[in-house]
């Protein structure tokens, strides 16, 4: 839902947002003739009882800020975003807003099911505030973000919900907003499309105000300046997201330890991938064990997906990129902690001096965990390319072990230095991987122990010393 606020706007010079003394109160009925009597009493007496969803909220917040909200379910998350868009009038208190806003709140929010994607693309945009010549100036582009293909002909009720989402979150991606809420709406969707959507959120973060609604503290320490958390309907703290965050895990886990414990359930340690051997050298001493266990970090590898990102000059062509094993044989699964080999293949279309050919992994918010380039390696031997010859880069290294989810490959080739240089070519998530489980849950890597120790000392041992270097 988008809207022009037609209250006056917020005090402060550059804020875009101005919440005083918000509330949401709903009147819950027992019974269904007990509406009946409440009309008919006319509020002389009550016949329901009253559920503050929201209490008390205030907050400001400032143009281009990147505000994330955090909190348990039914925390009121929801109906302040609601509030904020239009769709909920607030009980009590009064919420200015300056600029329009875009939403992406519930999948599907907004869609006729009957109709067929393309006129719902219509209907949205123009909800949201598109005349009819700019719904069909931003029409291609919008099509071409939801990638959907020959079922934007078709009814919405016949998508998937990652079709759903794609579509929705392509509609309120052109509309020119000055406000973008999200609601979990990265919590579908392939990983090719959350990818794209964290390119488009950083792009408009540089522009616009962003509201950011996730139980993923991780995506919101990454993508918000400050949090607001709620707690049973009222603002509990706003700061500095990592401060806000830190502080709201350590009250849900207090909140576990005092809880009864649950039962849990067993499941078979039998993987289908085969386990390879270690890598030569150093190895976790633990890998032998985990890799016979449900903790194993299996990594299932999907093909190789070419897709051009800018910094294109047309003087190379990424022609293959995989992973393989210590025998040169190609992988389809991967295993963390043991040793892999990142091959990249390329087509010098013309000649070029100097190549360089880099990569990045990264997790499914676009932030990148490790990479690097051949340049040092190279650094004292200049050497050139002629149109027509292939250049072969090769990254051997010990995978980290990896937290359950998706992660994206991206891969560019340039010329030059590391300091000056020339892209000719930067393709984004050409191979994309899962990891299907893990014996790292925190951080976003679990790097490969090479010793871990626990002694216990008796009582009257003498405490060690220690001579300084």
């Amino acid at each position: 839902m988008s809207f022009e606020a037609v209250a006056a706007p917020p005090s402060p010079a550059n804020a875009v947002i101005e919440a005083k003394g918000v509330g949401k109160c709903y009147h819950i009925y027992e019974r269904p003739q007990d509406r009946l009597k409440q009309m008919l009493w006319r509020g002389r007496r009550r016949f329901y009882r009253e559920f503050w969803a929201l209490r008390d909220v205030s907050f400001t917040v400032q143009r281009g800020e990147t505000i994330g909200v955090i909190g348990r379910n039914g925390s009121g998350k929801s109906t302040l975003l609601k509030i904020l868009c239009g769709t909920l009038a607030p009980t009590t208190g009064t919420l200015a807003v300056q600029g329009r806003v875009a939403a992406l709140l519930e999948l599907g929010t907004g869609f006729n099911p009957e109709f067929t994607g393309r006129e719902n693309v219509h209907l949205n945009a123009a909800i949201l505030g598109l005349d009819d010549a700019e719904i069909e100036y931003y029409l291609p582009e919008i099509l071409a973000f939801a990638d959907i293909g020959e079922f934007i002909d078709q009814p919405v009720k016949t998508y998937s919900s990652g079709m759903a989402v794609r579509l929705a979150f392509a509609v309120a991606a052109h509309v020119r907003a000055d406000i973008l809420v999200i609601d979990e709406a990265l919590a579908v969707g392939d990983a090719f499309f959350v990818q794209k959507c964290m390119r488009f959120l950083r792009g408009f973060q540089e522009r616009g105000t962003l509201f950011f609604v996730s139980h993923d503290t991780g995506a919101v320490i990454n993508l918000c300046d400050r949090v607001l958390w709620l707690d049973h309907g009222q603002l509990h703290e706003i700061g500095p997201a990592k401060e806000v965050c830190e502080h709201y895990l350590t009250a849900l886990l207090a909140a576990r330890a005092t809880a009864a414990p649950s039962s849990r359930t067993v499941t078979d340690p039998a993987l289908s991938a085969p386990s390879r051997r270690a890598a030569a050298g150093p190895v976790d001493q633990r890998l032998a064990v985990l890799n016979q266990t449900r903790f194993r970090n299996d990594l299932e590898l999907f093909e190789f997906h070419f897709k051009l990102d800018g910094y294109v000059t047309g003087a190379v062509r990424i022609e293959d990129v995989y992973f393989e094993d210590e025998q040169g044989r190609r992988l389809h699964w991967m295993v963390g902690g043991e040793l892999v080999t990142l091959v990249v293949d390329a087509l010098a279309l013309e000649r070029i001096e100097d190549p360089i050919i880099g990569f990045f992994v990264k997790d499914r918010l676009g932030q990148n965990l490790f990479g690097d380039n051949t340049y040092l390696t190279y650094a004292a031997d200049r050497r050139s390319v002629a149109a027509g010859q292939r250049l072969i880069a090769q990254f051997s290294f010990c995978m980290p072990v990896l937290p359950v989810g998706d992660y994206a490959l991206d891969i560019a080739v340039a010329s030059g230095t590391q300091q000056e240089h020339l892209h000719h070519c930067w393709c984004s998530d050409v191979l994309i991987f899962k990891s299907h489980a893990s014996s790292t849950h925190q951080g976003l890597v679990g790097m490969p122990m090479l010793n871990i120790e626990l002694n216990i000392a008796p009582d009257n041992a003498p405490k060690p010393v220690r001579e300084s270097a």
